[in-house]
């Protein structure tokens, strides 16, 4: 029976193996890419480099902004992260922990909103910007990122909450915590699975979005790195070894930050928090 289960685990990794490579084929690619020049790529048409070089790294590092463009990416993708998570964490223990009229109609609202298509307002957002300064400054898309991600990372964060026994704030309550208190040290150290995984929803909506940032900033120095690796296709020719390498090093961020918040996920449960 041993021998039975341990071929039957080796089979499922090796199935979960292969699955697994075949749907990261592009970005495996895309790495493999980054290591071989554009001449290199037209001139043996492989999709497998013959020859690596880090040129191609080393030409982003020294003749391109690419650095300006990545902190530009994590300024405000970490800024709109932390002021969507702030107003979802506040509204969604409001909506979980609270049932009246008043909440309902906003928790509808809210749905209301996340149907609304921003590009709708991005011209509205656009002229009311203008007069404040906002326009090519980092501010305008935080500002947007962070509306655009409240109405789900609200739900979301909502949902974890309910899962939360409200006994263990009764407990605490009744030792004295207020119930600001009961929230502070009970329902958020024990919400964090649930606000990791709202984070990564928010960072990843706000680091790989094209459209807005487009839109409102204008300058080098004030881009994102969507918008900064879309320089890299020009009209008539495309730089495919920098666009491949400045592609694969956008994904380290992303890459970083689940490895981080992963643990909290993971390792994160409540269960037997309370018995009987």
């Amino acid at each position: 029976m041993r021998v039975t289960n341990s071929a039957r685990r080796g089979l499922w990794f090796v199935v979960a193996a292969t699955a697994t490579a075949v749907l990261n084929v592009p970005i495996i690619l895309m790495v493999l890419n980054s290591f071989q020049t554009t001449e290199q790529m037209i001139a043996t048409g492989s999709l497998v480099p013959e020859v690596y070089t880090v040129e191609n790294f080393v030409f982003l590092w020294s003749k391109t902004p690419f650095l300006t463009y990545l902190k530009n990416s994590m300024v405000t993708s970490l800024g709109s992260t932390l002021f969507s998570l702030t107003g979802a964490v506040l509204a969604g223990y409001a909506l979980s922990r609270f049932r009246n009229g008043l909440l309902s109609a906003y928790a509808t609202t809210l749905f209301a909103v996340q149907m609304f298509p921003i590009i709708l307002a991005l011209i509205p957002l656009f002229l009311l910007f203008r007069p404040l300064g906002l326009i090519d400054h980092p501010l305008s898309v935080i500002i947007v990122y962070s509306v655009v991600n409240l109405p789900f990372v609200t739900w979301m964060t909502r949902s974890y909450f309910d899962s939360i026994p409200i006994e263990l704030e009764e407990a605490a309550r009744i030792d004295g915590c207020s119930h600001i208190g009961a929230f502070l040290r009970i329902v958020l150290p024990l919400s964090g699975p649930g606000i990791a995984a709202a984070s990564i929803f928010a960072f990843l909506l706000a680091y790989n979005e094209y459209f807005i940032a487009n839109v409102f900033l204008r300058s080098t120095e004030s881009l994102t790195l969507p918008v900064g690796i879309r320089l890299f296709m020009q009209q008539f020719e495309t730089d495919w070894g920098s666009l491949m390498a400045a592609a694969t090093l956008a994904t380290l961020p992303t890459l970083v930050m689940f490895l981080f918040v992963q643990r909290f996920i993971t390792h994160g449960t409540i269960a037997g928090g309370v018995k009987g």
